[in-house]
């Protein structure tokens, strides 16, 4: 993770946040198209940017805790299942294109972006009623940084995950038109990047991220495969003996130790296990992977 600019901002709430999310749920007309953060001339000031592919049960979740932004912008890959349709619901401008990777994608959905400022969000993902205080607060005062950090809560096999070095999971998500963008060569882990100092908002973003068993191998079988190219350009091809042991049986079951038992993923209970299991095992795939395809890269 990178590392965190310990400074903490203040924000002073001044709406009744549980009134405001109460209300936001409980009529679609008052969520379609509101615009209640605009600057003192009348002019956009943050814009939510969205990849989708078949997310229409997320979205349902997704869009209604972002409806208060000026814009929500939202680049779909090739959706069948209701997701364009129920966006458009939430008055988003929808995009159609063929998926690239998730940084060439997501920034494509940045710069469409008319806000100055963005907000980066995943379908899986919900902001709490005190994290969309924290940045209306923010948007509509002089803010000290260019770009925040968010800690997000994860949910894998049904149990929000506390330990382990899953909880504060900060990521960068808000920043100024301009200053962040994701890498476009770090499939499938890219996220946006500054430079710059940053700071820290309140209030967590909730990501739904694994419900099933099934799901995360799934994932993971394709993420390990993703990451293959950049395993490569880093010099990894695991053709030597000790460098295949090493990557492929030492450094998964050094970083299932690492999070399982010193950052006390054990205290997730079953699912922490199975968790950090399998994140183990998705280490070891990705650079076997990595050792298959060089080794047909020196047969071929």
């Amino acid at each position: 993770m990178e590392s965190i600019v310990p400074h903490l901002f203040i924000l002073d709430v001044t709406r009744d946040v549980s009134q405001v999310a109460q209300d936001d749920n409980n009529s679609l007309g008052s969520l379609r198209g509101r615009k209640q953060y605009r600057d003192d001339e009348g002019g956009m000031t943050i814009s939510i940017a969205i990849l989708a592919c078949n997310e229409a049960e997320n979205l349902r979740r997704t869009l209604p805790s972002v409806a208060w932004a000026d814009e929500l912008i939202l680049v779909d890959s090739g959706s069948t299942d209701g997701t364009i349709e129920i966006a458009k619901e939430f008055g988003a401008k929808v995009y159609s294109e063929p998926w690239k990777g998730y940084g060439p994608q997501m920034n494509s959905a940045i710069d469409k972006c008319a806000g100055p400022w963005v907000f980066s969000l995943d379908a899986d993902e919900e902001l709490t009623p005190e994290l969309q205080a924290s940045i209306q607060a923010l948007i509509a005062s002089e803010a000290e940084f260019e770009a925040y950090w968010v800690p997000r809560r994860n949910q894998i096999f049904g149990r929000w995950m506390r330990f382990g070095g899953q909880y504060p999971d900060y990521k960068l998500r808000l920043f100024r038109q301009g200053t962040a963008r994701l890498p476009e060569d770090t499939e499938p882990h890219a996220t946006p990047k500054w430079s710059g100092p940053k700071g820290k908002l309140k209030g967590d973003l909730l990501h739904y991220q694994y419900p099933t068993v099934a799901l995360y191998v799934e994932h993971m079988n394709r993420y390990s495969s993703a990451s293959v190219p950049l395993v490569l350009r880093k010099g990894r091809t695991c053709l030597g003996l000790v460098e295949f042991a090493s990557m492929t049986v030492a450094n998964p079951v050094l970083t299932f130790l690492k999070n399982y038992f010193f950052r006390l993923g054990f205290l997730d209970g079953r699912e922490g296990l199975l968790f950090h299991l399998y994140h183990s095992a998705y280490i070891s795939w990705k650079y076997a992977k990595a050792w298959e395809t060089s080794r047909r890269g020196v047969c071929g």
